[in-house]
């Protein structure tokens, strides 16, 4: 008897794989993906645990959950992601509403879990990522978007003082070279154009001395793909033949999210990022070198505990000189046992206001980026329509969201579009050789 599942998923983009790849699985044992959570016969909550009182989220969605079902037959409640894999048993004793626990690393399992369920909770959060991945490459990935993320890498061998990775994802595991490949040639199958390649150091890639730069030139030479992007990397693992890539790519995009973290040694220091400020400028500048039109986007950590105002200001200063054009910023939150969580933060006045200083300046950057782009015109990767239906929704080489009139059969597509006016996010445009030459 065929049963509808709603998965709400929270955090990062390796999340969303995830939640996608449990639709998949769960298809084998009658279960069919809704939108409408109120009809679900089983409610999956997929976890981050990157963010503060990310476990108080869990708990007040439960809670919600509740709500809804109050007078309805309760739904097989399942929490999975990394708060489950942080909080595992103590999910199960503090919300009885709650009946399995699933770690990011046993969705492999997660059909016999609910096939035996009988009533009894269960919490399942061994790391056991080479089985996981073995298991869902026999699954066929079943996304049909125009984008489409690929996690080829999960774990961390890091230990930034500040980060929970480690604790809820495990060590660095690089998934089999030609698995990857398979995956990536099922989703072309499916009409899929562009490639997100993801890891939580997805530069760290290495599979029998295969690195990611081997994996970019081989879907480099797949035709259905047309873009191809990698998230998240740490700049101690930017090497030069990944840099190298950048010279020959015709797919490989020209935007590089790489997290920096703070402008200030000292305060990487305390992170224990292992990287410094000049060889980060090194690895950008290079890149500059390279290609001309790479720009790059970045994670900004303010007020990490002893983070003083000459610290502050040399972020700042790192900012103003590289202009990154989209980026992430957030104050420190302490994550439970990682070693910041012992330390003692900073001023909350002050870190808000450091927080919001940055900002400014990021949001600026972004501003003049969208503007200096009006009357240009750029490549547009056509993704869908946009949620009222009435204009075609896509995403420039950077990223950055574009907005114009079209027909459906522009889906899935790369278009040229003049710009014709900005805001800090989006681009408004009209597309070229098009009758219907109208704003958004």
């Amino acid at each position: 008897m065929s049963q509808k599942i709603f998965i709400k998923t929270f955090g990062c983009q390796m999340n969303e794989y995830d939640s996608n790849r449990i639709y998949d699985t769960l298809k084998k044992i009658g279960y069919n993906k809704t939108n409408k959570y109120e009809d679900a016969d089983c409610y999956l909550l997929n976890t981050c645990h990157i963010r503060d009182k990310a476990k108080e989220k869990v708990y007040h969605e439960i809670g919600r959950v509740k709500k809804i079902f109050r007078s309805k037959l309760k739904p097989l409640i399942i929490v999975a992601g990394c708060v489950a894999q942080a909080e595992n048993e103590e999910m199960l004793k503090r919300e009885p509403y709650i009946d399995l626990v699933i770690g990011p690393q046993s969705y492999h399992k997660i059909n016999d879990i609910i096939i035996n369920y009988k009533d009894k909770k269960i919490e399942e959060t061994e790391f056991d990522v080479i089985s996981k991945f073995e298991y869902l490459s026999k699954i066929k990935n079943q996304s049909k978007k125009v984008s489409s993320f690929l996690t080829i890498q999960e774990g961390c061998d890091k230990f930034c003082n500040f980060c929970v990775v480690p604790y809820t994802r495990g060590p660095e595991y690089s998934r089999p070279f030609n698995q990857i490949l398979d995956e990536v040639k099922n989703l072309i199958d499916n009409g899929i154009k562009e490639i997100i390649l993801l890891g939580q150091n997805v530069n760290a890639y290495n599979y029998k001395d295969l690195r990611l730069s081997n994996l970019l030139i081989e879907i480099e030479k797949l035709q259905g793909v047309k873009r191809i992007r990698y998230t998240t990397s740490h700049p101690k693992d930017m090497t030069k033949d990944l840099i190298e890539v950048y010279k020959y790519s015709n797919k490989l995009m020209p935007l590089i999210h790489l997290p920096v973290q703070s402008g200030s040694d000292r305060v990487l220091k305390l992170m224990n990022r292992k990287h410094n400020i000049k060889t980060y400028l090194e690895t950008l500048y290079r890149l500059k070198e390279i290609n001309s039109k790479i720009e790059f986007s970045s994670d900004f950590l303010i007020a990490y505990p002893g983070e003083n105002e000459k610290d502050f200001q040399e972020t700042v200063n790192l900012i103003k000189e590289i202009k990154f054009i989209n980026s992430f910023s957030y104050i420190f939150s302490p994550r439970p046992g990682t070693v910041a969580s012992k330390l003692k933060t900073l001023d909350e006045k002050e870190s808000l206001f450091r927080l919001k200083t940055v900002q400014k300046i990021l949001f600026k950057n972004q501003i003049e980026m969208n503007k200096s782009l009006e009357s240009q015109i750029i490549n547009v990767l056509v993704e869908n329509r946009t949620n009222d239906k009435t204009k075609l929704f896509g995403r420039s080489e950077y990223m950055t969201s574009v907005i114009f009139h079209g027909s459906d059969n522009l889906i899935g597509k790369i278009v040229k579009v003049k710009i014709l006016k900005s805001n800090q996010n989006t681009l408004f445009g009209t597309i070229i050789n098009s009758t219907h030459q109208k704003v958004a």
